[in-house]
């Protein structure tokens, strides 16, 4: 399975990455492979200071070896070994009409001393960070995320939708980071869904990125903006900071495992603020993006 999933990831990499520079029209990515000492490594791109996407990152990795002290006390285990392969991405857009987006597919497998699996489960998802709402972009972001999992459970949009409005929550300021999507962890097989059919599912969420985030920023991209639209980028992308810092678990274990620095933080957006008590103005469009924030809502 993990050398299905690797294969599956780099080759999901290398489309995602060309369909981006085609959008974009003026930047390339540029490629980073790099060896982890304890064992494994990976294969980073990241694009800037392009004609659309200001900052991203589109990430593969397969790491392994002992797991970490800190890790063992979080995964309640002993002295085990593991095995982590994942896409992670994050795309930073100019246009602040254009939202931000995040997606991560991973697998993750553990081993006793002998060499035995004995634990293995997949997780990720997909979730959208507008700066202003067009509620027709939010619809179709979370319409193709739940056709991609219709197929696999009629429950498992709503499931998964629920945890990411959930898990994507800056507790701290009370509000969501975006408005969502799809979010799962510990996708372990048992009697009802095989380790093969949480394969079959991932990899269909995976396969459904583009189609739920490339018609947005094709309307968007060109649209006008002004210096204050732009401002509002930057305190809103301030949030986004936060909560990657703060609560995200995939920052945590790539700090605690000795993960690569600059492809754990290539996350962040290169041009951010953060201003003293700041509050739209009421009835503006941004505090109409703050209102769902706050309380999110069902789109499809």
């Amino acid at each position: 399975m993990k050398v299905k999933f690797y294969s599956y990831i780099k080759n999901l990499q290398d489309s995602i990455t060309s369909k981006l520079e085609e959008i974009d029209g003026k930047a390339k990515f540029q490629e980073d492979i790099w060896k982890r000492k304890e064992g494994g490594g990976g294969r980073t791109r990241v694009i800037e200071n392009g004609a659309v996407f200001e900052k991203g990152g589109v990430n593969i990795s397969a790491v392994f070896g002992p797991l970490a002290p800190a890790m063992q006390k979080y995964f309640k285990v002993g002295d085990v070994d593991f095995f982590a392969c994942g896409l992670s991405l994050v795309l930073h857009p100019k246009n602040p009409m254009v939202p931000t987006v995040h997606a991560n597919w991973r697998y993750f497998e553990m081993y006793d001393k002998d060499g035995t699996v004995i634990d293995q489960w997949f997780g990720g998802g997909q979730d959208l960070t507008p700066y202003y709402l067009f509620e027709e972009d939010a619809r179709h972001f979370h319409q193709v995320c739940k056709n991609a999992c219709t197929p696999h459970g009629f429950s498992l949009y709503t499931e998964y939708k629920k945890k990411c409005d959930e898990y994507f929550w800056n507790s701290h300021r009370d509000e969501g980071r975006g408005i969502g999507g799809l979010f799962f962890d510990y996708l372990k097989g048992d009697s009802h869904m095989k380790i093969e059919d949480w394969y079959d599912f991932v990899t269909n969420v995976g396969n459904s990125f583009l189609d739920a985030y490339v018609p947005i920023v094709e309307k968007r991209k060109a649209l006008s903006y002004t210096p204050d639209n732009r401002t509002w980028q930057e305190i809103r992308r301030g949030r986004y900071v936060e909560f990657n810092l703060v609560h995200d678990k995939g920052t945590l274990f790539g700090l605690k495992t000795n993960g690569r620095i600059e492809s754990i933080l290539m996350s962040l957006p290169p041009h951010v603020q953060w201003v003293y008590d700041h509050h739209p103005e009421a009835g503006s469009p941004e505090a109409k993006l703050l209102e769902v924030l706050r309380t999110p809502k069902s789109w499809v």
